[in-house]
């Protein structure tokens, strides 16, 4: 059973019926700034790629002390670290607000707070389209925007382990870099959500005692916990719904145990593994936008593993040759270097790399096992949000050179192609699921009780361990 405390704060989560801009996250904590003097104040925390400053909320009873309270331990959340994914936005700034407000939620958290609403506002602007709704996976999929690994905040962190190096930080990752190392976070609260299916959780190391807590969360809202595969085949799963962090140090080892090792491939490292310096805990919460019922299913089915692997290696494969053939009947255009056409030359390639590593895996003797209902689920899901996100960025690059009047013959083709192929994959996706969306403040609620549990498990640890040892 959740706490009183925390019952009443998930409550506090109002009705929302729309996800919000960037223009309306900064005028928000702007607003908070200027009504909560005594303990809030705004600051800019960085500029974006494209000359855009990013706001950031410091929260604290004595917020303009030029020298901290040693003994208040710090904690920074990151919002639209990826910014196709607006559910943080929200939370952030319901954070935000109750923090400013209530002096006794202050108290028991026991963190001074700095709070980014939107560290990716370029992106965010690209995906502004659905926002506002309706929210179903065609305007979705028509309007998404996910930038090109090397574009992305939470993957360009700075990397150098054993054959690989990276350090092409960019101006949204060098502001969360300077957070970080500034106030040496007890806690970091990465802002993530997934599409279809259940709630699931990421931390950088085991809480025992927190897990249940986390679990029960988004089960009370209404939301099933995902109990199906992790993203990656090399993340050590805490417990149902709960994974290790994404770290690419992991993912060399673990291509190179199975000679699949692409150093130079690799990119950069998540700002959890980069605060991972400071000893701080870091929680991803992942919440989808729609529901299927199957995610918490661990029914075994009549498909073995091995063969729900290959059908998913299948799909990935049907996707690269879709993708790359479209790249290459362009290949002698002048295209705009837009941020869709960067996104899609940098995924295309990956989609036969990820069918080649699934189908490997599904000959591995483990994989001769029954699937269970949400592990079936899981990998359908995530076949169908690859075939709507990738084509559907390519279809946008090229709508955006007809629109400027670019409309060479090449260009018109694999227009025509692309539009064609991408009906068949949301006929596809709406025949395998009905993908209804979740109540905004269901998710928003999820991530934000996750949220503070996070930070009060936190402070009753401290307590139970006083700092000077004794």
């Amino acid at each position: 059973m959740l706490e009183s405390w925390l019952e009443d704060e998930l409550a506090s989560v109002p009705d929302i019926e729309v996800f919000a801009t960037v223009d309306e996250m900064a005028a928000e904590l702007t607003r908070l700034g200027a009504e909560h003097g005594d303990v809030a104040r705004v600051r800019r925390v960085g500029t974006s790629s494209l000359g855009d400053p990013i706001l950031g909320l410091t929260i604290d009873d004595v917020p303009d002390s030029d020298v901290p309270d040693p003994a208040t331990a710090e904690a920074v959340v990151i919002g639209l670290p990826h910014p196709n994914e607006p559910i943080g936005g929200l939370t952030s700034l319901h954070l935000a607000r109750r923090l400013c407000e209530d002096p006794a939620l202050r108290a028991r958290l026991g963190h001074r707070w700095h709070i980014v609403a939107c560290i990716d506002p370029d992106g965010l602007r690209l995906n502004e389209g659905w926002l506002k709704g309706p929210f179903t996976r065609e305007l979705y999929a028509r309007q998404f925007y996910r930038p090109a690994g090397d574009e992305q905040v939470e993957w360009t962190f700075p990397f150098s382990y054993k054959e690989a190096y990276f350090d092409k930080i960019l101006p949204e990752t060098l502001a969360v870099l300077r957070l970080i190392d500034e106030h040496r976070p007890a806690l970091l609260c990465s802002l993530h959500n997934s599409e279809t299916g259940g709630a699931y959780y990421y931390l950088t190391r085991p809480e025992p005692a927190l897990h249940p807590i986390l679990q029960e969360i988004p089960e009370r809202l209404g939301l099933s916990l995902d109990r199906g595969e992790p993203e990656a085949p090399w993340l050590e799963r805490f417990a149902d719904g709960i994974f290790e962090m994404l770290d690419i140090e992991r993912l060399y080892d673990f291509q190179e145990a199975h000679g699949e090792l692409r150093a130079d491939k690799l990119g950069g490292n998540t700002s959890a593994a980069y605060a991972r310096r400071h000893g701080t805990l870091t929680l991803v919460s992942e919440l989808p936008y729609w529901t299927d019922d199957t995610a918490g299913d661990t029914t075994p089915t009549t498909t073995s593993y091995a063969d729900a692997l290959r059908t998913q290696a299948e799909g990935f494969a049907e996707i690269g040759t879709l993708m790359l053939g479209v790249l290459e009947g362009l290949k002698d255009d002048r295209l705009s270097d837009s941020p869709y056409l960067r996104a899609s030359r940098y995924f295309a390639p990956g989609m036969p790399e990820a069918a080649r590593e699934t189908a490997k895996r599904a000959e591995e003797e483990s994989s001769a096992r029954a699937a269970t209902v949400a592990e079936v689920a899981s990998m359908t899901n995530i076949l169908h949000s690859f075939r709507l996100r990738f084509p559907g960025m390519l279809l946008r690059a090229l709508d955006g050179e007809l629109a400027i009047g670019n409309a060479t013959p090449a260009i018109r083709a694999q227009q025509a192609i692309l539009a064609r192929r991408f009906e068949e994959f949301i006929a596809a996706a709406d025949a395998a699921s009905p993908a209804v969306p979740i109540p905004i403040r269901s998710l928003v609620a999820t991530q934000y009780g996750a949220l503070v549990a996070t930070a009060d498990h936190l402070s009753r640890q401290r307590r139970r361990t006083p700092s000077d040892g004794s």
